[in-house]
C-alpha cells in the first residue's frame, strides 16, 4: 500500500449526490403530487428532460463516489510489476519515470506519473485534496517500488 485517500471528502461527494437528487426528484414529482403514483413515476422519468437528465447524472456521481469510498483503504499500491490506481487504472513500474505535482485549468493540485510510453501526457494519479497520507511520502513509496524493479533499491544506498 502507497497511498489512501481521506473519507470525509468522500462522504461528503455521496451526500451531495443524495440531496441533489432528491431535490430534483421531489421537485419533478410536486407536478402530478396530488395524481396516482403511475403519474408521478412518468413526471420524475419524462417531464422536465434537463431535470431527469440531472437526476441521472446525480446518481451517477452517488455511485462514482461511493466505489471510491469503498476502496479508499487500497487506492495506490503495487504488486511488484505494476502500479495500480484503485481497481481500474495500473501502470507498469519499469514505464513509469517520476511522480510530479501539477495543477490543472482549475488549479486543483494532483499527483501525476510521467510514464514513458512515447506520449506527452501525465497520468493523473490522485487529487491531492482526497490524499490521506503526504504528496511526498506516496512520490517516495512509487518511486522506491520503481527503483527496486531496476535492482538495488536506490532509497538504500549508502555511502
Amino acid at each position: 500500500m502507497i497511498g489512501r485517500l481521506k473519507a470525509k471528502p468522500l462522504l461528503a461527494g455521496q451526500l451531495l449526490c443524495a440531496l441533489a437528487a432528491a431535490a430534483l426528484i421531489v421537485r419533478q414529482a410536486s407536478v402530478a403530487w396530488g395524481d396516482g403514483a403511475g403519474d408521478m413515476l412518468r413526471a420524475v422519468l419524462f417531464g422536465n428532460l434537463l431535470a431527469s437528465a440531472g437526476i441521472i447524472l446525480a446518481l451517477l456521481g452517488f455511485a462514482a463516489f461511493y466505489r471510491a469510498w469503498r476502496r479508499r483503504r487500497a487506492f495506490i499500491w503495487h504488486d511488484g510489476a505494476r502500479l495500480y490506481r484503485g481497481s481500474e487504472e495500473s501502470w507498469p513500474l519499469p514505464l513509469i519515470r517520476d511522480v510530479v505535482i501539477a495543477k490543472n485549468d482549475l488549479g486543483i493540485a494532483s499527483l501525476r506519473l510521467v510514464v514513458d510510453d512515447d506520449s506527452e501526457v501525465t497520468r493523473e494519479l490522485v487529487k491531492l485534496y482526497l490524499l490521506e497520507d503526504s504528496p511526498e511520502a506516496v512520490r517516495g513509496g512509487v518511486m522506491f517500488a520503481v527503483a527496486g524493479l531496476r535492482g538495488f533499491p536506490a532509497g538504500s544506498v549508502m555511502n
